[in-house]
């Protein structure tokens, strides 16, 4: 058994993968009514919480003893100065677990275990030993990343594009709470979408390869001050983040040449997305469970590594 640890500013999570199978347990973080996240304060401390929780109910279902290694989540991204103190909790609780079992303790990139989750969902972990194009899409983060092998890593991500602004999740999430919605908004948000029947004709901000989103907040807003449906809204917004995706990965493909494209974060979940750009382009999206924030990655990533 591999174990995983993630405890993202969204979701502490926790992973077992035996080499072929994900055992996963995982719980939102809870973010106040009328609020668009939380405090990193806050988030460490309801990770504080939920592990625990989380780690016995994992291991009343699995052999806690036959740990071969350890994965952890420590940063963001792998980059210099990428840092948030809420990967702390995840750590700590790593290094102990690894310390008492005496097995080898790995340490990688949130990011990196968005990929690899995605990779597994998909069933294409072969990915990870040729070039490819994945697009981690979340709350925090909207990036194109030419991904290729690494020794040390596994896998190499190279930041080729992104939104220059407002994140997709932030738009989504913004939109959700101004309409009411719980924070985050996402799965709601796409329901309501696909409730309405208006087009919208899109043309994306674009620099080069990046794209700037601001203009989404802006719009949605001006939207629900004149009273349109709250469907029309939501459906704008996705619309808007689809188009904008697509028009990055148009340009990055005229860019780099044709390869594989991989959809990993919470926001690539969304169904308009997934059957604009998953039909135009053949690219791949994860089941929304690998979508979000999870754990399951970075246990394949402790598995790969003890390879």
């Amino acid at each position: 058994m591999f174990l995983g640890f993630d405890t993202s500013n969204y979701t502490t999570s926790v992973a077992f993968f035996d080499g072929k199978e994900i055992f996963q347990k995982k719980k939102l973080l809870e973010v106040k009514a009328g609020e668009r996240g939380l405090r990193q304060s806050d988030a460490i401390f309801q990770h504080t919480v939920n592990l625990p929780v989380l780690m016995k109910m994992l291991t009343e279902e699995l052999d806690f003893k036959s740990i071969r290694s350890v994965g952890v989540s420590t940063r963001p991204r792998n980059i210099d100065g990428s840092y948030m103190p809420c990967f702390l909790v995840g750590e700590s609780n790593a290094v102990c677990v690894s310390s008492v079992n005496k097995v080898p303790l790995y340490k990688t990139s949130h990011q990196v275990g968005h990929i690899l989750a995605a990779l597994y969902s998909i069933d294409r972990l072969d990915l990870i030993k040729k070039p490819f194009i994945a697009f981690h899409v979340s709350g925090g983060t909207t990036e194109a990343l030419l991904v290729t092998p690494d020794d040390e890593e596994i896998i190499k991500a190279e930041l080729i594009a992104e939104s220059t602004d407002l994140k997709a999740g932030q738009a989504v999430d913004r939109a959700g709470v101004m309409m009411g919605l719980k924070f985050p908004c996402g799965a709601e948000l796409d329901k309501m979408a696909q409730n309405s029947s208006k087009e919208f004709k899109i043309k994306p901000s674009m620099n080069v390869l990046n794209c700037s989103l601001s203009g989404v907040e802006n719009k949605a807003k001006k939207m629900f001050e004149n009273n349109e449906s709250n469907n029309d809204i939501a459906k704008f917004v996705v619309s808007y983040i689809s188009e904008a995706l697509s028009e990055m990965l148009e340009r990055i493909m005229k860019k780099f040449g044709k390869m594989p494209v991989v959809f990993a974060g919470g926001v690539s979940s969304n169904s308009i997305i997934k059957e604009k750009i998953g039909k135009k382009y053949n690219a791949y999206f994860a089941k929304p469970e690998y979508s979000c924030d999870n754990a399951s990655g970075i246990a394949i990533y402790a598995y790969l590594k003890s390879l």
